[in-house]
């Protein structure tokens, strides 16, 4: 899997994921997305980024990554986990992944519905 910011000033990759891809419903990820946070875990040890990436600290324990140029948002990072969630939409296709679950759906906007299925 490779994937890029916007501009390109930062670049990841990693062999795999480390779980099936998640849309994540709640309030920081939709206001830091737009919308909703469509992405795939990586193990920490496979993630290899170049490029500078500046942290968020969003909550206790979890921290968001953005490229300081574009203000992609490329990463969240949860303290208790091995893994970096990284963002479907930065992904160079073909990704051949697919949107398996929804998670924080209790939080989503009142402007959206969730379809059945994942």
């Amino acid at each position: 899997m490779k994937g890029s910011c916007l501009c390109g000033a930062v670049s990841f990759t990693a062999p795999q994921p480390s779980r099936d891809p998640a849309a994540c419903h709640c309030g920081q990820c939709r206001k830091q997305s737009g919308h909703h946070w469509a992405s795939v875990q990586v193990l920490d040890e496979d993630l290899k980024v170049t490029g500078e990436v500046r942290w968020y600290l969003s909550s206790p324990g979890a921290c968001r990554g953005f490229c300081p140029v574009c203000g992609s948002f490329l990463f969240w990072k949860s303290d208790a986990d091995p893994d970096t969630g990284v963002p479907l939409g930065s992904l160079e296709a073909p990704t051949g992944l697919q949107l398996r679950r929804h998670i924080f759906v209790e939080d989503k906007g009142d402007y959206y519905d969730i379809p059945a299925g994942p």
